[in-house]
C-alpha cells in the first residue's frame, strides 16, 4: 500500500543482535472497527489519518494491513515480578516501527493486544476493550497533567471475543511511546551471560536516550544516573496527582523515564499512604507509599544488569554499584519536598517546611480527606469552608501554615498561581473510569468521549469538570482494579 499515513519509519532496533526481538507479522483479526482515533496526536507527530476512510484505518490499526516501511516485531525482555525473576517479552504486542516526526522525534508505535507471539507462553495475545479503554483514558489523563507517559493514538475492536472473567470484546491498542526499553531488557540481556550483548544494549540505550552520556569515561554509570533523575522525576509526579500505578515490575519501568503499562493502576480518592487497588498484589507490594522504594529496588535490578560494565573488578563494580543506588533516596527526597512546598504554595526554604507538610499529610489521612479536592482547596486563595475543614486540627495547622506563608519572598497572589499550576482540579478518579469502561463494553461511547474532553484540562474549572470534582460515594468507590490478562 502506498505511503497514505505519512509515517516515516527509521527502525533502529533491528540493528541488535537478533536476540533482542523476533520479526513477526500481528495476527489478523475477523471485522475491525475503530473505536477511537487521537487525531490530535497523529497531527502532532506528524501522521495523517484524515484523508483516508474508516475501512483503512480499522485495517491499519488491528495490524490486518501493514504501513509502508514497517518492520513488525516483538521484544524478548525479562523482569521481576512482585520480587521475582522470570524471563518475559512482548506476549500481546508488536512493534510496527520507529517513527520519526516532523520535529525529528523518534517514536515507537505498537498494536497492544495483536496477537500471539513466541513470548505468549500460556496467553492468548489478545486484549479486552475495557483494559484498552483504560490505558487510553489514563494515559492522555497523564499527558494532560504534565507527567512523563506514553500515549495512545488508536482503539479498535477486533470482532472477536476474548475469555477474562467472561468473553469480553476485543480490542487492539495502539501505543506511542519514546521506546520501550525496560530495565527488564537489560536483565535479559544480563541473563544471557553475554558481556557483548550487554554492551550493544547500554550503547543503543544512550545513544536513544541519553546521548550526552555516550563519551562519559564509564557509560554504564552514566546510564544509571540518568536513570535515577527521571525516575525520581517520574515518581515524584505521581506522588503528586494521587496516582498508583499497580505493577511497578521491573518490566515496567522504561529506560525513557515514561510511565508504561495502565494495568490496574488507579488515583487515591480519600489520602491514605497504604492504599493500592491491584487484585495481585496480595500484600500492598505497590502501595502508594511504597512508590518510591521499589524504584530504587527496580534501580538496584539495573545496576546488577551493569555490573560487568561498570569496572571489570567485581568487587569494585559492586561497591560503586551500592554508592550509586544509596544516593536515589536522598534525590527522591529532595525533589519530592520541593513539590511539596508548590503544592501549598511555600517559596525558599523554612526549617518548619517539612513538618508542616507531614502534619497536613497526617491530618488528611486521619479525616478521611480527598486527596484532590483538599489541595485544590487550598489553592483557592481563600480559607476553605467545607465541614471537615472545621476541625480543630485543620484550623491549628491552616494559622500555622498562614505564618509561614508570611515568609515567602513573593505575594500570596503568586503562591496561590503556583498551586493552580500543580494541583489539578480534575483526575480519572475510579469510579468515573469503572462507568466509561462499563459504558464503552456495551457500546454507548459518550461517557467516553465526554470524560476525555474534561480530562484534557485538568487544571481548570467550568461548568463541564463539576461533575467530575466529586468524590465516589460510598456505594461507587472502588477497591480492586484488575490488570485485564
Amino acid at each position: 500500500m502506498t505511503n497514505v499515513f505519512n509515517f516515516n519509519f527509521d527502525t533502529t532496533y533491528t540493528g541488535l543482535p537478533k536476540q533482542f526481538f523476533v520479526k513477526q507479522r500481528p495476527e489478523r483479526v475477523q471485522n475491525p472497527m475503530i473505536v477511537h482515533i487521537n487525531y490530535d496526536l497523529a497531527q502532532e507527530i506528524g501522521i495523517n489519518l484524515t484523508s483516508t476512510t474508516q475501512k483503512k484505518l480499522s485495517k491499519l490499526f488491528s495490524g490486518n494491513e501493514l504501513p509502508d516501511g514497517s518492520t513488525p516485531l516483538s521484544q524478548a525482555y525479562a523482569g521481576h515480578q512482585f520480587g521475582y525473576f522470570t524471563m518475559l517479552g512482548d506476549g500481546r504486542a508488536h512493534l510496527l516501527g520507529e517513527h520519526i516526526t516532523p520535529n525529528g522525534i523518534r517514536l515507537d508505535i505498537q498494536l497492544k493486544g495483536s496477537g500471539k507471539t513466541p513470548y505468549s507462553r500460556s496467553g492468548d495475545g489478545r486484549a479486552a476493550l475495557g483494559p484498552m479503554i483504560r490505558e487510553y483514558l489514563i494515559s492522555e489523563a497523564m499527558y494532560h497533567l504534565g507527567i512523563p507517559t506514553t500515549r495512545s493514538l488508536a482503539i479498535i475492536t477486533t470482532g472477536q471475543e476474548v475469555r477474562r472473567e467472561a468473553l469480553l470484546p476485543g480490542s487492539i491498542l495502539t501505543r506511542i511511546a519514546s521506546s520501550h526499553i525496560r530495565v527488564g531488557t537489560f536483565e535479559f540481556a544480563a541473563n544471557q551471560k553475554d558481556e557483548g550483548l550487554l554492551k550493544s544494549l547500554l550503547d543503543y540505550t544512550i545513544k536513544r536516550h541519553c546521548p550526552e552520556v555516550f563519551d562519559s569515561s564509564n557509560k554504564a554509570v552514566g546510564l544509571i544516573e540518568n536513570m535515577m533523575q527521571k525516575q525520581s522525576d517520574l515518581i515524584v509526579h505521581w506522588m503528586r496527582v494521587g496516582f498508583i500505578h499497580g505493577v511497578m515490575n521491573t518490566d515496567n519501568m522504561t529506560l525513557s523515564g515514561e510511565t508504561i503499562d495502565y494495568g490496574p493502576c488507579a488515583f487515591m480518592d480519600n489520602y491514605n499512604p497504604n492504599t493500592f487497588f491491584s487484585s495481585i498484589d496480595r500484600g500492598g507490594r505497590y502501595s502508594f507509599m511504597n512508590q518510591p522504594l521499589i524504584a530504587q529496588w527496580n534501580l538496584a535490578r539495573l545496576i546488577e544488569a551493569l555490573l560487568p560494565l561498570i569496572d571489570n573488578n567485581a568487587d569494585n563494580a559492586v561497591k560503586l554499584g551500592e554508592k550509586l543506588i544509596d544516593k536515589f533516596s536522598d534525590i527522591y527526597k529532595q525533589k519530592w519536598l520541593t513539590m511539596m512546598r508548590s503544592k501549598i504554595g511555600l517559596l525558599g526554604v523554612q526549617p518548619e517546611d517539612q513538618i508542616l507538610i507531614k502534619d497536613l499529610l497526617d491530618w488528611m489521612h486521619n479525616n478521611d480527606a480527598d486527596f484532590t479536592n483538599t489541595f485544590r482547596d487550598l489553592s483557592d486563595g481563600k480559607k476553605p469552608r467545607e465541614i471537615i475543614y472545621e476541625t480543630s486540627s485543620f484550623q491549628t495547622w491552616y494559622k500555622q501554615w498562614k505564618s509561614r506563608l508570611q515568609k515567602n519572598s513573593k505575594s500570596w497572589d503568586t503562591s496561590v498561581a503556583m498551586m493552580r499550576n500543580i494541583n489539578p482540579i480534575i483526575i480519572p478518579r475510579n469510579h468515573q473510569v469503572e462507568r466509561v469502561i462499563n459504558s464503552a463494553t456495551h457500546g454507548d461511547l459518550k461517557c467516553f468521549r465526554d470524560f476525555l474532553e474534561v480530562l484534557e484540562n485538568p487544571y481548570k474549572a467550568d461548568g463541564k469538570s463539576k461533575p467530575y470534582q466529586m468524590p465516589p460515594e460510598p456505594r461507587e468507590r472502588v477497591y480492586q482494579t484488575f490488570c485485564g490478562t
